[in-house]
């Protein structure tokens, strides 16, 4: 049977590298974004990627999702929660919004969570082996002052993981937690790309997520690693 794949936020950064490697390995993939030119954009460098438009930042859009994929992707055999955002401003600057800061905090760590809840049970059922991967970050483990909200949410999320590899453990899913360094992708926004070069960077990672490690580092962060 053909590896099913979902990824969220799959339009851009590490996630359409690792849509594309995917890909390559003869895997059905679903990306997703919230962003349709983007997307389909996406589309047109992922041939054979199947796409939806969705915004994981709202309780109902992962609801969206999560009946989506039930309906055209039940074996549902890859979970990436990847889907991200940075917003750079320093906690005494920061004069934005309380919504912008909800968002922020939502899609990085209310959406892995949420999806987590709705589409585990969809791979237990099949009751074949699965995977569960969400992408955390060097800052949940180093503070990182510029991004603040970013780094505190990565490490809730890396705290959560761990908790639900250990709920999971008698089950057929495992749970990985990828923990890119900085990696040169558009995630704080345009003109603030740095770090680790995108292809070297899925090219090492990609063969290690299949289970068989708990956490996957690169470069700087391979020494926080299990």
């Amino acid at each position: 049977m053909t590896t099913q794949v979902l990824i969220t936020g799959g339009s851009a950064g590490i996630g359409l590298g690792l849509a594309r490697r995917h890909l390559a390995a003869g895997h059905r993939v679903l990306v997703t974004g919230r962003t349709p030119a983007r997307l389909a954009a996406a589309a047109d460098l992922l041939p054979g990627a199947e796409t939806f438009v969705n915004d994981i930042a709202t309780p109902e859009g992962r609801l969206l999702l999560a009946e989506h994929v039930r309906r055209t992707m039940p074996d549902l055999d890859v979970l990436i929660n990847n889907a991200g955002v940075q917003r750079r401003v320093g906690i005494a600057e920061d004069r934005s919004t309380w919504a912008e800061a909800q968002e922020e905090i939502d899609i990085l760590f209310a959406a892995p969570v949420h999806l987590g809840r709705l589409l585990v049970p969809l791979m237990l059922a099949h009751g074949r082996p699965s995977t569960l991967i969400n992408v955390t970050s060097g800052g949940a483990f180093v503070p990182q002052s510029f991004a603040p909200l970013y780094s505190a949410s990565k490490a809730a999320l890396h705290s959560y993981t761990v908790t639900l590899r250990r709920a999971l453990e008698s089950t057929p899913i495992r749970v990985v937690e990828l923990i890119p360094p900085a990696v040169a992708t558009e995630l704080a926004g345009p003109g603030q790309a740095h770090g680790a070069d995108l292809d070297e960077f899925c090219d090492t990672v990609f063969p290690l997520l299949d289970g068989s490690r708990a956490e996957v580092g690169f470069g700087p962060t391979a020494a926080l690693v299990q």
